[in-house]
């Protein structure tokens, strides 16, 4: 004997499938928003190192041809010594600057999926909400 209610509404155990049903669904989703959070993060951590790297190479081949033309024309001028500590010094300077703009980009990053874990809040507090429905 069935009653007339009892048709129209899911049974405890269909409920509970459904739950797991959808919180499978809904964490898979959620790692799969988390890998491709990662991976963006990971690319853009990447580019900022190269550029850091590309910095110290330009620094080092750049300048290499530079570095004895500079030091022999000031040589000219101040005794040789000297002409090597001003070259010296500048070539630190343009290197401090190279690494501190790759040290930027590096420090810009977020290693935190933000927007996995706003997804995760806004499903918590969706099924809090549903949870309170259900009861009342």
């Amino acid at each position: 004997m069935s009653h007339p209610e009892s048709s129209s509404q899911p049974s405890p155990a269909e409920l509970i499938s459904r739950l797991s049903e959808q919180t499978s669904r809904l964490v898979r989703e959620e790692f799969k928003l988390a890998r491709a959070e990662m991976t963006a993060t990971a690319k853009q951590g990447g580019v900022g190192a190269g550029l850091l790297g590309a910095g110290g190479v330009l620094a080092a081949y750049g300048f290499a041809a530079l570095i004895a033309t500079a030091i022999i024309a000031l040589a000219l001028v101040l005794p040789a010594w000297a002409a090597a500590l001003i070259v010296t010094a500048v070539l630190f300077i343009a290197a401090a600057i190279a690494a501190l703009v790759g040290k930027k980009k590096v420090q810009d990053l977020s290693l935190a999926p933000e927007r996995t874990i706003d997804s995760l809040q806004e499903d918590v507090a969706e099924v809090k909400g549903n949870t309170h429905h259900e009861h009342a």
